[in-house]
């Protein structure tokens, strides 16, 4: 992960554990379900922090080391924008949902079937012959 560089007081212990927990999570994540769903994940984890860091800035003041909660969330933020930025374009993982793709090449397929296929003219039932 890395330290995250401020020039004020650095970032509380609480916000930081909460950080790591959060990456941890992410790759665990990451391993099941691919990075997309992992980033994402981490991404609203990390949105509900900086919201309530704010929000705790906002009551208590900028003397109380809040503003150095809210750059370590920010930060973090970012980390993981760009970490989705940059390897999203990659092949995709051994377990990734291959659904688009399928849904794709039935796409062509549809689209070069003819328009008005060929009614049913096989045999007529068992039953009944007509006019009885």
């Amino acid at each position: 992960m890395g330290t995250i560089p401020t020039t004020e007081a650095p970032a509380s212990d609480e916000v930081l554990d909460r950080i790591a927990g959060i990456e941890l999570h992410r790759r665990a994540i990451e391993k099941d379900a691919g990075l997309a769903a992992a980033c994402s994940s981490a991404l609203r984890k990390l949105h509900e922090l900086l919201e309530h860091e704010q929000e705790t800035l906002q009551l208590h003041g900028a003397g109380a080391g809040h503003q150095a909660n809210v750059n370590a969330a920010m930060a973090e933020i970012e980390r993981v924008k760009k970490l989705a930025v940059a390897t999203g374009q990659g092949p995709p993982h051994k377990n990734a949902d291959r659904a688009g793709l399928r849904q794709e090449s039935r796409q062509k397929t549809w689209q070069n079937a003819p328009r008005n296929p060929a009614r049913n003219k096989g045999r007529r039932t068992m039953g009944r012959t007509s006019g009885r």
